[in-house]
């Protein structure tokens, strides 16, 4: 078929996420991706600047993945994993086991972030339960979290204010506030004692009651690359942990590298009892998604009735593919060449957005890792911004995928992105930024 009538058809059929189909421009048809370029139907070439929704790890089309996705194909394609296991699924839980911090060494399968969540929600609420204390029955999140678009998640994420529509479906969660700063904040320390006040309030009065947490480690990705400190967050774990509530962390953005260590936690220190995982986990290349948690409450499920057993499952779970494609994903991120590039690239950031703040509209400057934002100042903020639309539309002519949060612009790039390329990035950052 000819790119038109391929065009044709999804104008006729396809329904895209989060796009407002009656305003929004034609897509560009993309036919083929090599590690920082996605080339389109017409020839024209997009430098992949936010990874392609924050999954793509080590670059388009990378030929190990891809031929480990190929070789795992040509033996094993899926098999039931109720009952059934298999050797890309027993290995790539031992190595993820041997990359988080002790305890977290148990591993459950699902599809993508938004039900990684829902297994830890579930999974928590459920381990209280089995072990007699029925008495914890409240969810705790932070202010601007973002957790996926199933229903647990979405409650998790309310404050985020992506859910309005759906509200009647939502069950309750208790929010608290999170410090967020920037690169020379002042403030950041009043706003953390701030903070650290309110939780010690919340715990006085409802600890007792409190099954979970969830917090995005230092990075809240989707509300605008909202970023806290590490000493911030190690606080709240320890009253959180002193007051009996399990800790979620959810790493469906911040896990495999993108914070500087290869999880969050690891750069906080601390393990939480729960870490979701997905984006980057399979390079890219398949969706999966881990919740990893610990023995003691992977063992609050053992019994001799199903009663206690956790009915949880999807049709996918562990699906062969997926782990071959993670296997061969951690390969490469394991590499010393990959610990360097990605330190590279926080060093460009940190002299790039130097030399972007003297723009009169950049405001906020921030860094953790390999992610790097700013707000763009602007008659308004969030989401919905004016400015979203005219920034996105400048960074496409100069060929740039950038995708901006609202009025919030990010660089999240492959690892395979060369200097000259974020240098390019940088420059179109610049010019979008001329045009407001």
């Amino acid at each position: 078929m000819t790119p038109e009538e391929l065009l044709r058809l999804d104008r006729r059929h396809v329904w895209h996420p989060f796009t407002q189909a009656a305003t929004a421009p034609e897509p560009p048809l993309i036919v083929e991706g090599r590690g920082t370029e996605l080339i389109a139907a017409d020839g024209s070439v997009l430098l992949d600047m936010i990874s392609s929704w924050w999954v793509t790890l080590h670059g388009h089309a990378h030929p190990a993945i891809a031929k480990a996705v190929a070789d795992q194909a040509a033996r094993l394609e899926q098999v039931i994993f109720a009952g059934f296991t298999h050797a890309p699924a027993a290995r790539l839980s031992a190595r993820i086991a041997g990359l988080l911090p002790d305890p977290l060494n148990r591993v459950f399968f699902s599809d993508n972030g938004s039900t990684a969540v829902e297994v830890a929600l579930k999974a928590a609420l459920q381990c209280r339960r089995n072990q007699g204390d029925t008495t914890r029955t409240r969810f705790l999140a932070f202010d601007g979290g973002y957790h996926g678009d199933t229903v647990g998640a979405m409650s998790a994420g309310v404050s985020s204010h992506f859910f309005d529509a759906w509200r009647e479906l939502l069950f309750p969660m208790d929010i608290l506030p999170v410090p967020t700063t920037w690169i020379d904040d002042a403030e950041v320390e009043a706003k953390e004692a701030a903070a650290l006040a309110a939780l010690d309030h919340h715990l006085d009065a409802h600890g007792a009651q409190t099954v979970a947490a969830i917090i995005e480690p230092l990075v809240q990705g989707a509300s605008g690359m909202r970023m806290h400190r590490p000493q911030w967050l190690r606080a709240v774990v320890e009253r959180l942990k002193a007051a009996g509530v399990l800790v979620i962390f959810d790493e469906v953005m911040t896990g495999f590298g993108r914070t500087g260590e290869i999880f969050a936690c690891l750069e906080v220190g601390i393990a939480p009892d729960f870490v979701c995982l997905s984006k980057g986990l399979t390079g890219g290349f398949l969706p999966m998604s881990l919740t990893v948690t610990t023995d003691a409450v992977h063992d609050a499920f053992l019994g001799e009735g199903f009663d206690k057993a956790f009915l949880h499952g999807h049709s996918f779970t562990a699906n062969p593919l997926g782990c071959a494609a993670a296997l061969a994903s951690l390969d490469l991120l394991e590499a010393p060449e990959c610990a360097a590039r990605r330190a590279g690239i926080e060093a460009h950031h940190r002299a790039a957005l130097a030399a972007l703040t003297d723009h009169p509209r950049v405001a906020r400057p921030r860094i953790q890792g390999t992610v790097a934002a700013f707000d763009v100042e602007a008659g308004d903020s969030g989401y919905a911004s004016a400015v979203a639309p005219r920034l996105r539309e400048s960074f496409t002519r100069d060929g740039l995928l950038l995708r901006p949060l609202g009025n919030v612009v990010y660089l999240l790039p492959p690892y395979c992105v060369s200097d000259a390329e974020l240098d390019r990035a940088t420059a179109g950052i610049r010019r979008a930024l001329d045009t407001l």
